[in-house]
């Protein structure tokens, strides 16, 4: 069994409605002797001391996220490198990411820190940006990596490779390529299927392609995918990363994607049900046969 002593709280909202959440978690946490570092805005609602994200993140063996998935996918990308475990605690809204709930939440950590809790890991993506030989960016994704149009309401054309190996050439508003964690976000609102946490897989979706033929496919999350952008359609485009972070781009860059050398590990309660989460994001029939 995993034992955790130093804790880092995070939350990027700030909202007043989240200050009961934070002070029960601080006090839950100092009760029981546990170091605790937190973030700027945490510290605002409990006034005390903070730390910057970077400094937490080397002084911690298990973060506690409060808020939303999107909160969690911009910590999870911090912590992952770091090999340190999270737990995401929601607001109300049952997230797909953050599953434990503000109104059950000393039971369910003190069953968690008793060694009643599942790790899952999931994977994340890295993605390098080139115009010619020049590295414009890099970054990690635990959603997706999105290519897109970027001001006009025009298509853009682009190359796709597998490992080199020459896949298709299309017009389309863009690309999502999604992990499975990043397959119940834009990947599903663009038609793309739906991949079980597990699978080491990623789904290549494109957005409003302009050939119907051309379809999401999945691939093994350990194939290098490259998205070239074709100089025949000079159309400014843009490269997203978790919807958080942007380069832009122009004709003739390439984004090459690779399997990020680290997992992030999320902390489950014992009796996490991924299905359950299914049926109640996507409103599916909750009556069992």
């Amino acid at each position: 069994m995993r034992s955790f002593k130093r804790i880092g709280l995070f939350s990027k909202q700030e909202d007043s409605r989240i200050s009961s959440t934070l002070v029960q978690l601080y006090q839950f946490f100092s009760e029981r002797s546990f170091t605790i570092m937190v973030t700027p805005t945490v510290a605002s609602f409990l006034d005390i001391e903070a730390h910057e994200e970077a400094e937490i993140a080397d002084n911690i063996d298990l973060a506690v996220v409060v808020g939303g998935d999107g909160t969690l996918l911009q910590v999870g990308r911090l912590l992952a490198p770091k090999n340190i475990p999270i737990i995401g605690v929601n607001l109300g809204r049952l997230g797909f990411l953050v599953d434990i709930s503000s109104s059950h939440l000393d039971q369910q950590l003190q069953e968690m820190l008793e060694g009643k809790f599942t790790v899952e890991p999931r994977t994340l993506l890295q993605a390098d940006v080139f115009r010619g030989d020049e590295k414009l960016g890099s970054e990690g994704a635990l959603n997706d990596v999105v290519v897109h149009v970027r001001n006009d309401v025009r298509m853009i054309e682009f190359d796709t490779k597998i490992n080199g190996e020459f896949v298709n050439t299309q017009r389309a508003d863009g690309m999502i390529v999604s992990t499975p964690t990043g397959s119940t976000a834009y990947s599903l609102s663009a038609g793309g299927p739906i991949l079980h946490p597990s699978l080491n897989a990623v789904t290549m979706v494109p957005i409003c392609p302009h050939t119907l033929s051309h379809r999401p496919i999945v691939v093994s999350a350990e194939n290098e995918i490259e998205i070239l952008l074709c100089e025949s359609r000079n159309v400014d485009a843009r490269v997203s990363f978790d919807g958080q972070a942007n380069i832009n781009l122009k004709a003739g860059d390439r984004i090459v994607i690779r399997p990020h050398e680290n997992k992030l590990s999320l902390i489950h309660p014992e009796d996490y049900d991924y299905y359950h989460i299914l049926r109640s994001k996507l409103g599916w029939s909750a009556t069992p046969p």
